[in-house]
């Protein structure tokens, strides 16, 4: 098993070795370019993305600064993801975001970990296991999810929640850790927020 190859299977690796720093840098030289785009220059920054991913549907769209260890090279993306400022993806491993998908500012997906014990720690070893977000979810502002994480279509992440297990499909789930708070039920069919009712006939 060479080192690219061990870097996904959750193995220790030194992430020094094997040439992934040389690797790891011509992804950052184009994540950079994307950084320094300006806001007109929509055509630009869709074109960055489809070289720095592993795939990238249409109509994503992810407003700089973005951050990401590999500059996306690990990550898979559907049709229409929305990531807001800082959107910081630690791609050491796969990244799979299903269409539809939302990330409000400062979220944080992280596939990279370290050992406990702290002389391997000292040695600079790490593993990595992919994390998977389903279709059509809305992850909240400054929400953290971390290796070795799914999480089910339609659901919700609520703000500043940090995700270490898995969270089924079709819920609101909130908190430190992140726990399914309910179900979206009929009661989301007839208001938006709160009290605030939908009013089908004026959107």
């Amino acid at each position: 098993m060479d080192i690219y190859e061990k870097m996904h299977s959750g193995e220790l690796y030194d992430p020094m070795q094997g040439g992934l720093v040389d690797l790891q840098t011509r992804c950052l030289e184009k994540l950079y370019d994307y950084n320094r785009t300006r806001p007109s220059e929509k055509e630009k920054r869709e074109q960055l993305l489809k070289e720095m991913f592993a795939q990238i549907g249409e109509g994503c769209y992810i407003e700089p600064p973005f951050h990401a260890n590999f500059g996306g090279r690990h990550v898979y993306f559907g049709k229409h993801v929305y990531a807001n400022f800082n959107l910081t993806l630690v791609d050491d491993t796969y990244i799979y975001v299903g269409d539809y998908t939302m990330f409000g500012p400062n979220v944080t997906v992280a596939t990279a970990g370290h050992p406990i014990l702290p002389g391997l720690r000292e040695k600079g070893y790490q593993y990595n296991f992919p994390v998977r977000i389903g279709r059509n979810c809305w992850i909240g502002a400054g929400a953290v999810i971390v290796p070795r994480v799914t999480i089910g279509d339609d659901t919700v992440i609520g703000a500043g929640s940090v995700v270490t297990k898995d969270i089924p499909g079709g819920v609101v789930a909130v908190g430190d850790p992140c726990r399914v708070l309910r179900k979206i039920d009929e009661h989301d069919r007839e208001y938006y927020f709160k009290d605030r009712k939908i009013h089908m006939e004026s959107i």
